[in-house]
């Protein structure tokens, strides 16, 4: 397995989920920092869902095309305000690339709307 990074798209088994929790097998970003990625199993992930007009209108949903360097075949959202934590040894599914560094400084700035750190 790769070792796993910040910014790097996987594919990850969300289910079982509660109520409006986003689920199922589906991409997500790793958003926890390579020091901590590389000493715990669980890792803090952002779900990507499909792109829509009114997904994209939320602040905190950041679009991303997909690229050969991200592995998505769809243009997709990530959506900040589901950010949550997953055990990679029991949930990764696979790797399928990385985000470019604009796309995780917008992540970044949706994430400290969420959790109120500006």
């Amino acid at each position: 397995m790769n070792t796993l990074s910040r910014g790097m798209v996987i594919d990850v088994n969300l289910d079982p989920t509660k109520d409006s929790e986003t689920g199922i097998i589906r991409p997500c970003v790793i958003v926890t920092n390579n020091t901590y990625n590389a000493r715990v199993p669980v890792i803090q992930v952002v779900p990507l869902t499909a792109w829509s007009e009114r997904k994209i209108s939320i602040i905190t949903n950041v679009e991303i095309a997909p690229s050969s360097n991200n592995g998505l075949i769809q243009k997709s959202v990530a959506d900040c305000l589901q950010t949550r934590p997953v055990d990679h040894r029991a949930r990764l599914v696979k790797v399928l690339g990385e985000l470019e560094g604009g796309i995780m400084a917008k992540i970044d700035d949706a994430l400290k709307i969420v959790f109120d750190l500006t």
